[in-house]
């Protein structure tokens, strides 16, 4: 056996013992009981929170006063919020598909909670102790985690999409079919970005991810990958810049349009819950999870032991809903096209790309290769690829310029006239009629009258006013 190849093995084995989900699925039925809780207990009291911040933060960007009614500094106005939803009448639309309308908003929220299952809040070996049982601060793990969260965040996109169709009306279809495209676009994106991760951290086991960022987090490493990601979260959880499928300013609402009351209310729910489960997702993957920042891990032994990971981690989630709120108070919603434009023809291209580097680099690095030749086959393919995109440039600008020139001398031929023959006929390939001659507008209309009489005069009046002095 060569070298490299003893390489690759040991390497292989290492990820192997690395991935070791021995703790989990041992504790006792009562305990799940307790940690099944304890998840929808934090993220019903995380949206809680998130809904009075950006409140508050949007509020304080926009020089507002923010909700100050509902408990001290307004702090209760998510109660008051979801009260008021529950008392509003119930209203059912005539020409709905019953049974598909009461199901969606169901189908909505119940993925966007299982997502939180698999997600660590804490180290897997069992350092805390509940009612004395030592247990991991994770519902479960599995091999396939980050396959779990991926499939239960497609099967919520139904929820959507069925909303719009069951709905019988014509703005909710265009809300959903918008946020069916939306989700399909953005999550190849995300797929792609979180295959580098695998890539370096050699598992979808989430608490294997979060191991392997004991050194650095995969933030650092992986950039790009951290960048796409959090693009793609903004438009996977349907918030603002990207929030066309309920785009009030030409859609109404979108999807959710027809609903009121605490159907209403359930898709609210289901898209903070997702909001706070992609910012989870974030932290796990790429912020180092439950660990602590460098300069306290470093100076302080115990950060990442005990309960301290549970308070790293909910600091974490809060910094990630505090950009979703300042992107809502800052960015102007994009047009439907362009977003889709930046998914299709930039971020996935991109994503393939970059993956594709991070699978050479981790491929020179199981050969035995050292940090400088990595570092020549990485420039070498990157000067390729700035040629490539100068060339691409260079043809498209030509092409430009070949269809400008075209387009002149299109203009400098006689113009088409229809009705040269004394009767109407179409254009041929490659004529166009001329302009409709059309009456200049009111306003055009009276600037040159006052231009022709001078200093706010008419017309008329000028020329009686020169009749006169005659």
């Amino acid at each position: 056996m060569t070298g490299s190849s003893v390489a690759v093995v040991s390497a292989a084995d290492t990820v192997l013992a690395q991935e070791d989900l021995s703790m989990f699925g041992t504790d006792p039925w009562w305990l799940i009981g307790i940690k099944a809780v304890f998840c929808f207990a934090f993220l019903m009291l995380t949206v809680l929170i998130s809904i009075v911040m950006e409140r508050k933060v949007v509020a304080w960007m926009q020089l507002r006063v923010g909700p100050n009614r509902h408990g001290p500094w307004g702090m209760l106005q998510s109660l008051a919020d979801g009260v008021k939803l529950m008392l509003k009448e119930d209203v059912n639309v005539t020409a709905a598909d019953k049974a598909v309308y009461i199901l969606a908003p169901i189908v909505g929220i119940i993925p966007a909670f299982m997502a939180i299952a698999v997600i660590p809040f804490g180290p897997p070996g069992n350092e805390v102790s509940i009612f004395g049982t030592r247990t991991a601060m994770q519902l479960t793990d599995l091999p396939v985690a980050i396959l779990y969260i991926l499939a239960t965040a497609s099967i919520a996109a139904y929820g959507t999409v069925l909303a719009g169709w069951s709905s019988g009306s014509t703005y909710p279809l265009l809300g959903g079919v918008r946020a069916t495209a939306q989700v399909i676009s953005y999550e190849v994106a995300m797929g792609l970005s979180f295959a580098a991760v695998f890539l370096y951290s050699g598992s979808m086991s989430t608490s294997t991810i979060v191991g392997a960022q004991a050194d650095t987090w995969f933030a650092v490493l992986l950039p790009v990958s951290f960048i796409i990601y959090m693009v793609s979260m903004v438009g996977e959880a349907h918030r603002a810049p990207f929030d066309m499928p309920e785009s009030e300013g030409d859609l109404v609402g979108g999807f959710n349009t027809e609903y009121s009351s605490i159907k209403f209310a359930l898709f609210m729910l289901a898209e903070y819950v997702h909001m706070v489960t992609v910012s989870a997702l974030a932290v796990t993957l790429f912020l180092g999870g439950w660990r602590a920042p460098a300069p306290i891990s470093t100076y302080w032994e115990g950060a990442n032991h005990g309960w301290w990971p549970l308070l790293w981690f909910i600091i974490k989630i809060n910094l990630l809903l505090f950009l979703f709120v300042w992107l809502r108070g800052t960015l102007p919603r994009v047009r439907y096209d362009q977003f889709m434009r930046l998914g299709w023809k930039v971020l996935i291209p991109v994503a393939m790309v970059w993956l594709m580097l991070v699978a050479t680099v981790r491929a020179l690095r199981n050969e035995g290769h050292d940090f400088a030749d990595i570092l020549i086959w990485v420039a070498g393919v990157g000067l390729v690829l700035v040629v490539l995109s100068f060339l691409y440039d260079a043809l498209r600008e030509r092409k430009e310029r070949r269809a400008e020139e075209s387009r002149t001398a299109a203009e400098s031929e006689p113009v088409f006239d229809p009705t040269a023959g004394g009767y109407p006929v179409p254009p041929l390939p490659g004529q166009t009629l001329p302009p409709v001659p059309r009456r200049r507008s009111r306003h055009e209309r009276e600037t040159a009258s006052v231009a022709a009489g001078g200093d706010g005069e008419s017309s008329e009046t000028g020329k009686a006013r020169e009749a006169d002095d005659a």
